[in-house]
């Protein structure tokens, strides 16, 4: 059925599968390529992939998702609780926290720091120090928004193919 309620669900999982690919590609795909080149390469590429991600289609996915979960929680609040609510209420919450509060708390200092370090500048061994403080644990809070993000879509796809209403209200 066609409602409000249904449509914010359809988009929130959609936004919510988006972040969580976007992360997944990151961790299994462009990380891998990136490991590969030299300390110089790696931090130009980063800091070009940092500012080419922050664009409109990007901040409406994101920011998108950090909305629509919620809502949608909200819009499949009622008396009793439904299963639906509950999934919808955990995936708000590990996305809230394991993906977007890892973002704006760790990726993006991160991000923010390298941004500001001057490659043109820096000595060979400057360029590979500014690497051994990014990679490794830019990668691994990367891993975390992968895994609470995919996490966040199976608990969505989870209510999707839940029943709305408990089946005693049916």
């Amino acid at each position: 059925m066609t409602t409000f309620q249904n449509i914010t669900l359809i988009i929130a999982a959609t936004t919510t599968a988006l972040m969580a690919g976007l992360f997944f590609a990151w961790s299994y795909s462009i990380t891998l390529g990136l490991a590969r080149l030299s300390d110089e390469a790696y931090i130009a590429a980063m800091q070009a992939g940092n500012r080419a991600i922050l664009n409109p289609v990007f901040y409406i996915v994101f920011f998108g998702t950090l909305l629509l979960l919620p809502l949608s929680t909200f819009l499949h609040y009622g008396q009793p609780v439904s299963l639906r609510f509950w999934l919808l209420l955990a995936a708000t919450i590990v996305y809230l926290i394991g993906g977007f509060g890892v973002t704006i708390f760790g990726n993006i200092p991160l991000n923010e720091a390298l941004d500001k370090f001057n490659l043109q500048a820096a000595s060979e061994e400057a360029i590979a120090m500014q690497r051994a403080k990014f990679e490794g644990r830019w990668n691994s809070l990367n891993m975390i928004r992968t895994i609470a993000s995919t996490i966040a879509v199976i608990l969505v796809i989870m209510a999707c193919l839940s029943r709305h209403k408990p089946a005693l209200a049916e």
